[in-house]
């Protein structure tokens, strides 16, 4: 085994635990949430979701990623492939339509009073659960469509040839299948991503007025601190242009791999390994920056303080 073959295995298998162990952690947490409050904020159920979708892009592409990285290839046939990727394509879509979902809502919550779009804060929360349940659906329906006509035609004279993924390896038919997925699937994706980063910068531009606007406060106090604007200015720009970054060098690298007639593993790895970042670190970024487990670590502290001191 040499010290590439190794590494790669290191990666994977670091990567699959981490992530799983993360993403299932916050939901876990959530769900605690909701069953105590019985409700859960607007941001709240969309970050859960998220975290959903995360861990099925972890299980449906890491695990078995990291099980051929391991020396166990090729476990599955035609239709298991076929359903793998489909799960993989949706649950990616998912993922990026409920940033770009977090992204909008942000920006509605934090808009002046005076605003057109504040009117639309509140139709969008109390349709939050209903947005998220149709991005589900919708790609469902979409990602099937195209997987059922690859499927479907999978023994037509103009398949070009088979692509490997290690753990399986599917009929790929370029004349058409490239252009239907192209239409149902890349089209919107790159939609919510304009939308997050039109968005995002919104959110970016008020903030950065607002603490103008109060600026002249501060000084009178003397204050030093860095203002709650500055610091969800920062993790607004941290969280989607970390996302946006990985997505779009992830898909870049997948259209070179795809129009590479022979079949390079050292870019591949690359892009697996890349595509597994952000799912994978991203329960930790919030965790830290949102203070989710400190927040509900203090609740409970003080909640056995009340009991001890009786």
């Amino acid at each position: 085994m040499d010290l590439w073959n190794l590494a790669i295995r290191i990666l994977f298998l670091s990567q699959i635990t981490i992530g799983m162990l993360g993403n299932s952690s916050l939901i876990f947490y959530y769900l605690i949430l909701y069953c105590r409050e019985y409700t859960l904020k607007p941001t709240d159920l969309i970050l859960m979701h998220l975290m959903a979708a995360n861990a099925l892009i972890i299980l449906s592409a890491g695990v078995p990623q990291t099980m051929a990285a391991w020396g166990f290839k090729h476990f599955l046939d035609d239709f298991g492939c076929t359903l793998l990727l489909y799960i993989q394509g949706f649950v990616r879509s998912v993922s990026i339509g409920i940033m770009c979902l977090l992204s909008v809502f942000q920006a509605l919550t934090i808009s002046p009073r005076k605003s057109c779009w504040k009117d639309q804060k509140v139709k969008v929360e109390k349709n939050i659960g209903c947005h998220i349940f149709l991005l589900w659906v919708m790609y469902m329906l979409i990602n099937f469509i195209h997987i059922a006509y690859t499927f479907v035609n999978r023994n037509s004279k103009n398949v070009t040839r088979r692509r490997d993924f290690e753990y399986c390896s599917i009929v790929v038919q370029y004349e058409i299948s490239e252009y239907l997925y192209a239409a149902l699937v890349v089209l919107p994706e790159v939609f919510f991503s304009v939308l997050m980063a039109w968005s995002s910068g919104s959110m970016i531009v008020i903030l950065y007025r607002h603490k103008q606007r109060v600026q002249h406060i501060r000084c009178t106090h003397g204050s030093r601190r860095i203002s709650p604007e500055s610091r969800v200015t920062q993790n607004i720009l941290i969280l989607v242009s970390t996302f946006l970054a990985f997505y779009t060098f992830f898909s870049i690298l997948r259209g070179f791999i795809s129009l590479l007639y022979y079949q390079n593993w050292w870019l591949i790895n690359i892009n697996r390994l890349t595509s597994l970042c952000f799912p994978s670190f991203v329960p930790f970024y919030l965790v830290y920056h949102y203070s989710i487990v400190s927040k509900h670590c203090l609740v409970w502290i003080r909640n056995k303080k009340n009991v001890i001191s009786f």
